[in-house]
């Protein structure tokens, strides 16, 4: 990897080198370790945080300037593009018509993609479920035992290549429609409730404690949080701006299907 490494970065710093193949080779060869699961482009350390890993992210882009677009063919369905659809999948994985990941994207096994679509650097974890019309954008992290319900939208974060992809931990919940984007991260078994929108500016609030406490780009491990409202003073008036509150705390009596959904319909949580 250390090889690679090197001639991305030099790759990257002088793009004419594309013109050689020892330079191309390792761009290619960084893509097909990302279709395999053996590199990502960030990584967990031992405290808990993320690493993003710029060099992986400048293969990506490097990548697609080495590509044309070309047809691709799916039954009587045509499509144009530079990047193939991923072909190498692991033992258990499932992925249900039209359900399309990217080459250059890894489903661990145990996977279920429905409908839905993985982008190129994506990782996606062991027994995780992503959901009809569901999407994992470009880089993006996905723990184990992840559950991305219908529609749950998980941005791309690809420029600039230092940049923290959106970050979901395992055993994570994510409800329908909901939207988690630029670089944001959510805590080990969290549960982000239906249609929630969070952004690295939106202001995550723990109200369950005498006094506010505010995350932001960050929400923490087992919280429950729904889609709230606070109120803002403009010179033209007070109006109401988008937030995320954490109403809860899930616990280990709540690891169970049927335990979780209790939970959430106790909670008045939107699913």
């Amino acid at each position: 990897m250390a090889s690679l490494q090197e001639l991305i970065e030099a790759a990257w710093e002088e793009p004419q080198r594309l013109s050689e193949r020892l330079y191309r080779e390792a761009v290619e060869g960084a893509i097909a370790e990302l279709d395999e699961g053996r590199l990502r482009c960030a990584v967990p350390l031992p405290d808990g945080s993320w690493q993003p890993i710029p060099w992986v992210k400048q293969a990506i882009l490097l990548y697609f300037r080495l590509r044309e677009a070309q047809p691709i063919q799916a039954g009587e369905l045509r499509f144009k593009d530079k990047i193939p659809p991923k072909r190498s999948y692991p033992p258990g994985v499932r992925v249900v018509p039209p359900g399309v990941a990217r080459y250059g994207s890894y489903l661990a096994p145990g996977v279920i993609l429905m409908p839905g679509y993985v982008n190129i650097g994506a990782y996606v974890g062991e027994g995780t479920m992503i959901d009809t019309w569901a999407t994992v954008g470009s880089c993006a992290q996905i723990g184990r035992g992840v559950h991305l319900s219908g529609g749950v939208g998980i941005g791309g974060v690809l420029e600039p290549p230092q940049a923290h992809p959106v970050i979901v931990e395992d055993g994570a919940f994510i409800g329908s429609r909901a939207i988690i984007v630029e670089g944001v991260r959510v805590g080990e078994r969290a549960i982000v409730g239906a249609g929630t929108i969070l952004t690295a500016s939106t202001p995550v609030i723990d109200v369950t404690g005498e006094e506010p406490q505010i995350y932001r780009g960050f929400v923490p491990p087992r919280a429950v949080v729904v889609s709230g409202m606070r109120e803002k003073q403009f010179p033209a008036g007070n109006y109401y701006l988008p937030c995320a509150l954490i109403i809860g705390w899930r616990d280990y009596r709540h690891e169970e299907r049927l335990a979780l959904n209790a939970l959430l319909r106790d909670m008045d949580v939107p699913l």
